[in-house]
């Protein structure tokens, strides 16, 4: 295999694929990309066995062929050389020889054939998504994702189509949670998405789709399986294994019967928020909220570090209330408020608060709160 490639192309395609790439690999071949060069165009690919990435970009090809070579170390090199410089890329054996200017570089190679293919089979479910209605979906769910690996059906996002209920169009939902807090966004159905099942699209799939969705054009093209998922973003082609699990009823934690309703400033309540907090030593900062008429008191009690409150003007009519959050999850979800105004529906200090965008009714939070 031999190529010229511009510095900037192979720059950029080496940046979608090697993210994939795990730092420490006990399969060597796992380390490297997969280069394909023929009729005009090198394809890369890259791989850690649960999730696959490849790209096609336009390349002078002086002679066809394939090799492997350390993805880390490439696009470390593609990224040290000069703006504007032509890339020559020569495999001979098990050495990539890679050429730009003056600079002169030789790199191990692994078989091709050692490299692992994901097998796609066919996509039942396919249909497209605006890139950022993908995007709102993804921002304002990722947060709530679980890291806690024990419970492993809850490390990504819940995707599904609901029918609707009376008065009600179809839509593609997203759902997240981590047993602490609860996200979910909808949008309207796209064609070709009706009866598309529950999936679970893994956290690390979840991360890569959000990067690659700043850098391409309107449309994602999606297609599902029973265990894989697909995006189709120009260029760029990512697959996926889903996460092999059942998705919790989350239905049965959006409580139904709170009635006690406060409108807030979303910004300067996150404020407030942060500022008091920064008194509490403890991991989870918890604040307090006492509600009475119109006002708002945030306070929080370290015994080390002292006191801190601080009061703001609110909409609030009903009966004095007192509720503890974590900090940290409160701020999470009152960052995905656009609108400027926050609604927190409550029924009491120990039952979960819905918190929801007062002009935005396709996205709603669930927060449990906590003793303070």
């Amino acid at each position: 295999m031999k190529i010229i490639i511009e510095r900037a192309a192979l720059l950029r395609s080496l940046g979608h694929v090697q993210s994939v790439v795990e730092r420490r690999n006990t399969i060597p071949v796992l380390s490297n990309v997969l280069l394909n060069a023929g009729n005009g165009t090198l394809s890369l690919v890259a791989t850690d066995m649960d999730l696959e990435i490849s790209e096609t970009v336009t390349a002078e090809i002086l002679t066809p062929g394939s090799a492997t070579a350390p993805a880390h170390t490439l696009y470390d090199i593609a990224r040290k050389l000069p703006d504007g410089s032509q890339v020559e890329l020569d495999a001979t054996g098990d050495v990539l020889t890679l050429r730009s200017g003056r600079s002169n570089f030789k790199l191990g190679t692994l078989p091709v054939a050692d490299f692992p293919e994901m097998t796609h089979g066919s996509w039942p479910h396919q249909f497209a998504l605006k890139a950022d209605v993908l995007k709102g979906l993804i921002d304002r769910t990722k947060f709530a994702i679980s890291t806690e690996e024990t419970r492993y059906y809850l490390n990504g996002i819940h995707v599904h189509a609901t029918k609707g209920k009376a008065g009600e169009e179809p839509s593609l939902r997203a759902v997240a949670t981590d047993g602490h807090r609860l996200a979910r966004v909808e949008t309207p159905l796209p064609e070709g998405a009706a009866g598309l099942p529950g999936v679970i699209i893994p956290r690390k799939t979840v991360l890569e789709v959000r990067k690659l969705l700043d850098e391409v054009g309107d449309m994602v093209e999606i297609g599902l399986s029973e265990t894989k998922i697909r995006f189709s973003l120009g260029d760029v082609t990512l697959v996926s294994k889903l996460i092999d699990g059942t998705f919790p009823d989350y239905e049965r934690v959006i409580p139904a019967g709170n009635d006690k309703s406060l409108d807030v400033d979303s910004k300067l309540f996150a404020a407030a928020v942060d500022r008091v907090a920064t008194i509490s030593t403890e991991k989870s900062r918890a604040v307090k909220l006492s509600l009475g008429q119109g006002v708002l008191t945030l306070s929080a009690t370290a015994a080390d570090a002292g006191s801190a409150s601080e009061e703001l003007e609110v909409d609030y009519a009903s009966t004095p209330l007192e509720i503890g959050f974590n900090s940290r999850y409160l701020l999470d979800i009152t960052g995905q408020i656009e609108s400027g105004k926050a609604r927190l529906q409550m029924a009491d200090g120990n039952s979960p608060t819905i918190v929801r965008d007062a002009a935005d009714a396709s996205a709603l939070y669930v927060l449990m709160p906590m003793r303070v």
